[in-house]
């Protein structure tokens, strides 16, 4: 049996896989509770400070996009209540990347609420796996996590709708084999807005981009993921993380009821640049440093 410690917050008592706690230290905003709010229309956040969580309302029933850490799970069923919707509405559960940090409350999601779990095609083994075919962590108990039973395996392109509501599933690989940039629209003050909820751009501490033989077309993957994250249309800007649109900045915005400060498509243009321009510099330097 695996060692838990548990941690308080938002007064739920939640049990840590000793790996996953350790993790957690490191990165305390993961665990920390974030103000549960409307982005526009129909779309909610319902995650950490640093783990980002969406809910996407309909009339039959709610989508969830990403699970986080198994302790995040109460603080993620709170947040949700208090938007005044029901944790048991959810029919419906999405991921931005197999990583133990976005997917590692998966099974106890379906568990508590029988939603139907979709994930892309190149990240159902990690996540059936409970992250052991993970190409860089699957040797790492710190890494794994309670594996989840996939119900519809989705492919680059594939529609997820429910209630009149369309999400476009986009193959961004890279980061992991299947990571899911998210998009759909939403309307807000009669206007309509495209919504891009990006996977994650990151090249991770370890991560080789040549001669890699767990995932030798990495540095390809990454490439075609900047080609199909540039043809985006992009009003609001979101992602796996609340560090890559600036969530606490821009939600402090809000209270002065000005325009909507999540609608940022300048924004996105240059997260994305940049991510593209640290992807190169970095394969540069394994580049130089293997000859």
């Amino acid at each position: 049996m695996r060692q838990s410690i548990a941690i308080i917050c938002l007064g739920f008592i939640f049990a840590l896989p000793i790996g996953s706690n350790v993790l957690a230290q490191k990165n305390p905003d993961w665990t920390e509770p974030f103000p549960p709010f409307r982005i526009a229309g129909n779309l909610y956040y319902v995650g950490s400070k640093g783990l980002a969580n969406y809910l996407v309302t309909t009339s039959e029933g709610n989508i969830l996009i990403n699970s986080d850490l198994e302790a995040n799970v109460p603080m993620i069923e709170a947040s949700i209540e208090k938007l005044g919707f029901k944790f048991k509405d959810t029919k419906i559960l999405l991921i931005s990347h197999a990583h133990w940090d976005h997917d590692a409350g998966s099974a106890k999601i379906k568990k508590m609420t029988g939603a139907s779990y979709m994930v892309m095609d190149a990240d159902v083994s990690v996540v059936e796996s409970g992250g052991k075919t993970d190409f860089q962590y699957g040797n790492r108990p710190d890494f794994l996590y309670p594996p989840g039973k996939v119900d519809r395996v989705l492919h680059d392109g594939d529609k997820v709708t429910l209630g009149g509501t369309v999400l476009v599933a986009h193959l961004t690989p890279g980061h992991t084999k299947g990571c899911t940039t998210w998009t759909l629209s939403v309307t807000e003050g009669g206007k309509t807005y495209n919504v891009v909820i990006v996977g994650s751009p990151n090249v991770n501490p370890g991560y080789k981009l040549i001669h890699n033989e767990s995932y030798p077309q990495i540095a390809e993957d990454y490439e075609r993921m900047w080609k199909v994250l540039k043809s985006l249309p992009c009003d609001i800007f979101l992602g796996a993380h609340g560090s890559y649109f600036g969530l606490e900045e821009k939600y402090a915005l809000i209270k002065d009821k000005g325009a909507n400060p999540f609608v940022d498509p300048s924004g996105y243009k240059k997260f994305v640049a940049e991510k593209e321009q640290e992807f190169h510099t970095e394969l540069t330097r394994q580049q130089l440093a293997s000859k």
